[in-house]
């Protein structure tokens, strides 16, 4: 991964213009509401897809929440397909209905996160440690429940305004027995 964000670098001019993901197909018909999708356990895979060279790298990831009424905090531990792995913790706060603020350790600030009719919207800059260096990059995330219940999160990433990469995740929450 670190080799494809050195190419996203040295590129980046060559990309086309970043604009925030949207709904595929039709929109959702039950809105997603982050403190009951994400609370407990849910298991997810996806990939970054590089907007210069096309290459991928998938990934998976477990993610723990929990809900203590007003934050929900969310532990998620990636395996990338080379066997590294890397963990991220967030923060986020409720400020109103649909409104949080999100933090993580790798976040610039904070994130603006809250919903945009059925899906929720995060909008946030990340420091990426590459071969190459820190290098700081915004996402713009949307995040919408499908039909068979699982979660879709569609990023796109971007640099100087340019789409330099976006990220796919399926997520799937899962039930205790009995539930």
């Amino acid at each position: 991964m670190r080799s494809q964000i050195a190419a996203m670098t040295i590129a980046a001019t060559l990309a086309g213009c970043a604009s925030r993901p949207e709904f595929l197909d039709a929109t959702p018909p039950k809105p997603l509401v982050l403190e009951q999708a994400l609370s407990g356990r849910v298991l997810g895979e996806g990939a970054f897809i590089n907007s210069i060279t096309g290459g991928e790298t998938r990934f998976s990831v477990v993610m723990d929440g929990t809900w203590d009424g007003k934050v929900l905090k969310l532990v998620e531990d990636f395996t990338y397909t080379d066997g590294s792995t890397d963990r991220k913790t967030w923060f986020l706060t409720k400020k109103s209905d649909g409104v949080y603020e999100g933090t993580r350790e790798d976040v610039i600030g904070v994130a603006d996160v809250r919903s945009d009719g059925p899906g929720v919207r995060l909008d946030y800059e990340v420091t990426l440690q590459t071969g190459i260096g820190a290098l700081d990059v915004r996402f713009q995330d949307l995040m919408y429940l499908n039909d068979d219940g699982s979660i879709a999160n569609k990023a796109v990433v971007s640099k100087f305004g340019l789409r330099v990469g976006r990220v796919e995740i399926t997520m799937r929450p899962q039930k205790a027995p009995g539930v």
